[in-house]
């Protein structure tokens, strides 16, 4: 009897492709956009990648200035929440919407590294900051599909991570998480943790070390593994604006040419049988669970 037991929990046991609705082997593929509303440059290049492109998702800024201007021009897209507690260039500022003191740097806008957030930012601060980020996108119009965080600050502390689950939890949506091979690194179980919490991730995560996707995607697609894998880029137009703003505005432009024109990027997902798909069917997953 212990055998048969065993012989059926396996059984019952699916990949995240499989509760999707394709093969265990199937590979399939999130683009998503980061940094909605952070410029009007980068709203135009994500809408542009939406729609025109190759991009499944993006994820919207919504303490930075053009939020609001990326929410006007909403169409029903796959659209998360980019929760942001940093605001990381010199001379182009944004901050909390809660006006959280903790959440403040001497310039009067949210840090702009990782670190500073880490040493002097009040949790309970942190909690109510990201959930009216959360609040005010659907305020906006926006159908959120997922969460994740602006430079990683949610994801490598476990007592921040402890209110993105949280947060994930409550509005019922899936997160972006790091792969399986960074839990040493980062010193905590946290994909264990989204599980336990029934929260909905990503197999695999292509992290991009800088600003300019194109060499990591070009070799994720290639060799693109079974499972469902979420990528990522930062398409902007280039524009006065961006190029005042971005010291890094080549490979945000090059993102947007990247998923918006190139032909070759197209043929190789064909040939490598991959399947597009935003955050949607992972949330409504999430939900029905």
């Amino acid at each position: 009897m212990a055998g048969a037991s065993l012989a059926a929990s396996v059984g019952a046991v699916t990949t995240l492709a499989e509760r999707l609705g394709y093969g265990p082997d199937d590979r399939v593929l999130i683009v998503n956009c980061d940094d909605l509303g952070s410029s009007h440059a980068a709203n135009s290049g994500v809408y542009d990648a939406l729609r025109s492109g190759l991009a499944t998702s993006a994820t919207l800024m919504v303490p930075c200035p053009w939020a609001r201007e990326a929410a006007a021009r909403y169409r029903g897209e796959d659209v998360g929440v980019h929760l942001t507690l940093n605001a990381e260039y010199d001379l182009y500022r944004w901050g909390p919407i809660t006006r959280a003191p903790s959440l403040l740097d001497g310039d009067g806008g949210f840090p702009r590294t990782v670190e500073d957030v880490w040493d002097h930012a009040d949790l309970d601060e942190v909690r109510r900051e990201l959930r009216a980020q959360i609040e005010r996108a659907i305020l906006w119009g926006f159908d959120i599909t997922h969460l994740d965080s602006h430079m990683g600050t949610l994801q490598l502390r476990p007592e921040f991570f402890d209110v993105y689950l949280d947060l994930a939890v409550e509005f019922g949506l899936p997160l972006r998480l790091s792969g399986a091979s960074t839990e040493p690194v980062v010193g905590f179980p946290f994909r264990r943790l989204a599980t336990e919490a029934r929260v909905v991730f990503p197999d695999h995560f292509v992290r991009v070390t800088g600003v300019g996707s194109r060499k990591a995607i070009e070799r994720t697609v290639t060799d693109l593994r079974p499972g469902v894998t979420e990528l990522y880029v930062r398409p902007a137009l280039d524009t006065p604006e961006i190029r005042a703003l971005a010291p890094d505005w080549p490979g945000r432009v090059d993102d947007h040419h990247l998923v918006t024109f190139d032909g070759e990027l197209r043929v190789t997902l064909q040939r490598a049988g991959a399947h597009l798909i935003g955050y949607k069917p992972l949330r409504d997953l999430q939900r029905a669970a």
